[in-house]
C-alpha cells in the first residue's frame, strides 16, 4: 500500500491550525446568517366553550326588523351555539328575507380581523337538521363579506338542484356575481355533526378560496377556486354564521342550526 507523502512540519502546523479556525468560522457564519422559516398556521381564534355570543363573535342580527319580540334566536347552546329561524314569523328588515346571523371574530373583547394580503383557515362544527332543507332560492349558513355591508364574497349555501339538494359554494367576481363554485349531495351532512374548513386568501388578485365538508369521517365535498379577487379595499373580512333566507322559496319550515369549536388560523 503507498503512503502519502508526509508534509513538511510547519505544513503540518498551518494545517493544524486551519482545522482549529475553520469549524469556529463555519459556526459563526451560520449564527449570523438569517434562517428561512417555513410558513406556519397561528391559532388567533378559539372561543371557549360556553362562551356568550358577544364574547365569541362581533355583533349578532338576530330579529334586526324585531318581527319576533321577546325571542331570543341565536344562543349558547351545549358548548356551542344555536340559531332558530321561525317560518313564517321571523321577517328581516328587507321582508323578502329571512335572517337570523352572527358576524366577525372576537377574542379577548378584540376583534379577530383579515386583513389585505392575509391567508387565514376557519375551522368549525356544524349540525343540519332534517328541517334545515335545501330551497329554491338562497339560504346561506356561511358568508364571508367585507365589512356590515356590500355583497358577500363567499356562500356556502343550501341549495335545490335539478338532481336534488345540494351543500354548495359560491365566490364573487369583480362586479360582486357569485358564481357557483362547487356543488356536492347535502342528505349525507343532515342529521349528524360535519366538520368545515374555509381556507381564503384576502386580495384584489391572486385569491382563493378552499372549502371541505368531511362528515362521519368521509369528505362530502372539497373544491378550490384560484384567481379570485377577495377584497374591496375596506374594513375587513368577516366571516357570517346563521341562516339567511329567502322567502321566494319553496320548502321552508321552522327549524335551526347548531355550531361548534370554531378556530381560526392566519397564515404566518
Amino acid at each position: 500500500m503507498e503512503r502519502s507523502p508526509l508534509l513538511p512540519r510547519t505544513a503540518l502546523a498551518l494545517a493544524a491550525t486551519a482545522a482549529l479556525i475553520a469549524p469556529a468560522a463555519v459556526a459563526y457564519g451560520a449564527e449570523r446568517s438569517p434562517r428561512a422559516q417555513a410558513a406556519s398556521w397561528s391559532l388567533k381564534w378559539s372561543p371557549a366553550s360556553g362562551a356568550s355570543v358577544a364574547d365569541a363573535f362581533e355583533g349578532a342580527e338576530d330579529d334586526r326588523a324585531d318581527s319576533h319580540p321577546g325571542v331570543t334566536h341565536i344562543y349558547p347552546y351545549q358548548g356551542g351555539f344555536r340559531t332558530d329561524i321561525h317560518y313564517p314569523k321571523d321577517v328581516d328588515t328587507s321582508t323578502d328575507r329571512q335572517r337570523q346571523e352572527v358576524r366577525g371574530m372576537e377574542q379577548n373583547g378584540s376583534a379577530v380581523k383579515i386583513l389585505k394580503n392575509e391567508t387565514w383557515r376557519i375551522q368549525y362544527q356544524m349540525y343540519v337538521p332534517d328541517t334545515l332543507g335545501a330551497t329554491t332560492g338562497f339560504t346561506h349558513i356561511m358568508q364571508i363579506k367585507v365589512g356590515d355591508v356590500a355583497a358577500p364574497l363567499f356562500t356556502m349555501s343550501l341549495h335545490q338542484h335539478s338532481d336534488g339538494p345540494k351543500v354548495e359554494i359560491r365566490t364573487s367576481d369583480d362586479d360582486d356575481n357569485l358564481t357557483e363554485a362547487g356543488a356536492a349531495d347535502m342528505k349525507p351532512l343532515q342529521g349528524t355533526w360535519s366538520d368545515v374548513s374555509v381556507e381564503v386568501k384576502a386580495a384584489d388578485s391572486g385569491a382563493y378560496a378552499d372549502w371541505s365538508v368531511t362528515s362521519d369521517g368521509k369528505k362530502i365535498a372539497s373544491y378550490k377556486r384560484t384567481g379570485l379577487d377577495l377584497w374591496r379595499g375596506k374594513n375587513h373580512l368577516r366571516p357570517k354564521w346563521g341562516i339567511y333566507r329567502s322567502l321566494n322559496s319553496t320548502g321552508l319550515r321552522t327549524t335551526y342550526l347548531l355550531t361548534r369549536n370554531f378556530k381560526a388560523y392566519k397564515l404566518q
